[in-house]
Formats: C-alpha cells, structure tokens, sequence
C-alpha cells in the first residue's frame, strides 16, 4: 500500500522548517501554540490542494498573508513524498506567495526520480503561472488548451496521470481531520437521525445511528468489537439498540444493566459520548489513508485513555493516524516511537522530533513517558 513517507513544511505560521518523516501512528505533544495544531492544518491544506478547494480553505485561514510565519518567510511550502514500491518516492512541491490581497501558486512541482531518465521525470513542472504538466498521448510537457483556474492547483486539474501521481492525488485529496465532538444540547449526535448507507458517523456524529445500525447488519464482528470495548470501558455497559421514532428515522439507546429503561444518547454524559464516537470513528472500514485526530481526549476519562492508545494503534494498520494532544495521562500510555514532541527553538520557531531519537532509555527504566515528559527531559513543555 502506497504512504505518505514525508512532510515538509516551511513558513506557515510558528513551522518556519519543519522536516518530519511520517508514521502508521503519530501522536503530536507540546505546549499550548506550539504548532500542532497547525501541522494537522498544513495537512489539511495539502488535501485541499488535490481536492479542487485550496481557495476556499485559504479564505478559511484568512489567506496565505495571514499564515505565513511573521517577519521570517516567504512563501509558505508544502512539500511530501510518498513511498511507490520498488521504485524511488514520488515527491510533490507547492509554494504559495501573497499577491495584492489574494495568493499566486509560484511553483509547483510533481516528480519522481528514474532508472534511465536524467534529473527527475516531471509530471506537474509549474512556476509563475507557466504551466506546464506531462501529457501521456505525445508523452511530454504541455501546456493546458483547457481553462486552468490559477487558484487552483495543477494536481487537481490536470487530466489523469500514470498510477504513481493518481494515487498521490487521491490519499492527499481524501485527508480527513477531526476535532472534538460537538456535543450541545442541539449536537447532531444526540438527536435521531436518518437511516442511510454510510461507512463513516460523521466528523460530528451526525451519521453515527445509520452508521451503527448498517454496521450492525453488514459486519457483525467490527460492531461486536466495538460493543465490546464501550463494555472493558463501561462494565455496566449491555447494547445499543436503534429504535425507530418517525419514518426513516432511528433513534439510539444505550443499556445498562444497572437501570430497567436503556438511555437516550441526550441522556450520556460528554465523554461517554465522545468515546462512543472515538470508538465507532476508529473501527471504521470508511477511514481515510491519513485521519488526524485534535484532542481526541477531551472530556474522557483518564482510565478510558489506555483503551484509546490500542484502539488507535489497531486503527493504524488501516490509515495513517495523526493526532494531537494536551493530555499528560494519554502520554502514559504511549511509547517514544508513537510521539512527535513539538518545541521552540531560541528564535521562537517550531521544532518537531520523534521521540525514539531522544535519550531517553536510562529515564524510562524507572519513570513512565508522561513523568519524563513532565521532568521537562523530552522538551515540548513551554
């Protein structure tokens, strides 16, 4: 399976210059501003760039003016690779620059290196608004003949490419980011919803009913697991059920043995709510190659976090998880490997390391990663 192996970022907001080899599971930690984040947004902004909605997500972050790192650079660069089996990685390149109030895509580059080819085969080579990308019939570089939008980038809109930069295009366009589950009085995860085909419950929980429900009836043991982890997390935790309340429409109940009637989702608490949805996002057959996750601990228990560190290492193995945290008590139940530690240098500027790269064995023999964490012997503190 093809993988995001690299991301490199540099003038976007406090990340100047960020070089960070991408993992199955990744877990960012840091003091508050450090950047994480904004790396989970300079990700979301490359999905954007192959998704036809960079203009849209831009205006969303106030333009590229607004998130370039103060005083310090110009333009913002977004650059990945992404492992192809058996050959060299297949790298991808874009620089954006503000221009009057608005932004120029000043390059961008989509290229893999060749047995037998000098210098790096491009399929996208653009720069300054000359376009150019490789056209498979007469097997070169051309230029559009077609209305190319100059807000847009050429990875989403030129004509299909060989499988190597398709496949590109189609993990970073399908990156998906989370934040903590809305769950107001009017929160679409408490009110009953309509019954629908769907592998995902919802970025917030407006799907979670027709995704459980189908779940249930289309892939037993995947609802079992989860059933059977709201049960190691809420021993008096029974079943869901869905009962139907208007045409279409289910409801969700939850069971416990210690009360005759089952519960309405109005009636949880916000953590069992926001678990039930961790749960239930994790176990999807529907996630993305890349799903990142913002303070997935919000409002949870501390006892729950060690079922949530398995669940998200066992998601792992099917999409490429990014989280970020504030949560000393998750850290505890994570190993060096799974920790990306966020900090300031003496300029102010973010730096991001593995934690595997860290001395830190002798420390871990008699405390746990939070304690080290906390001593201030990984950084990332303030």
């Amino acid at each position: 399976m093809s993988k995001i192996n690299h991301i490199k970022i540099g003038g976007f907001r406090r990340l100047k210059n960020i070089d960070l080899p991408v993992r199955p599971f990744m877990v960012l930690i840091g003091a508050n501003g450090v950047g994480k984040t904004s790396l989970l947004d300079a990700f979301s902004l490359l999905s954007a760039s192959a998704a036809g909605g960079l203009n849209s997500k831009l205006s969303e972050f106030g333009g590229v003016a607004n998130i370039l790192t103060r005083e310090k650079a110009e333009p913002v660069s977004l650059f990945v690779d992404m492992d192809v089996p058996g050959y060299r990685p297949i790298e991808y390149d874009l620089r954006l620059t503000p221009k009057g109030a608005g932004y120029s895509i000043t390059s961008e580059v989509l290229s893999q290196e060749r047995e037998g080819f000098v210098g790096a085969f491009k399929h996208i080579d653009s720069h300054d608004g000359d376009i150019k990308y490789f056209e498979i019939e007469p097997r070169r570089l051309v230029r559009p003949n077609w209305e190319h939008n100059p807000l847009e980038t050429s990875l989403f809109q030129v004509p299909k490419m060989f499988r190597e930069p398709e496949e590109l295009r189609r993990i970073l366009g399908s990156v998906t980011q989370y934040h903590a589950l809305n769950v107001g009085s009017r929160a679409p995860v408490k009110l009953p919803q309509q019954m629908k085909p769907t592998d995902l419950p919802g970025a917030d929980g407006e799907d979670i009913v027709p995704y459980l429900y189908y779940l249930r009836e289309s892939s037993h043991d995947r609802y079992e697991a989860i059933e059977d982890t709201l049960k190691a997390a809420f021993p008096s935790f029974e079943s869901l059920s869905f009962p139907p309340v208007a045409a279409g429409m289910l409801a969700m109940t939850w069971k416990d043995s210690n009360y005759k009637k089952p519960f309405f989702m109005q009636e949880l608490s916000e953590g069992t709510l926001r678990f039930i949805w961790l749960v239930s996002l994790l176990q999807s057959p529907g996630l993305s190659t890349v799903t990142m996750i913002d303070e997935p601990e919000v409002s949870l228990h501390p006892e729950l976090l060690s079922l949530l560190a398995d669940l998200m290492r066992e998601a792992a193995k099917r999409t490429n998880l990014i989280v970020a945290t504030h949560s000393d008590r998750f850290i505890r139940f994570l190993e060096p490997n799974e920790v990306v530690v966020m900090d300031s240098d003496d300029d102010g500027d973010t730096t991001a390391t593995w934690g595997d790269s860290l001395d830190l064995d002798e420390w871990l023999k008699e405390y746990s990663l939070d304690e080290v964490w906390r001593m201030g012997r990984m950084g990332g503190r303030s």
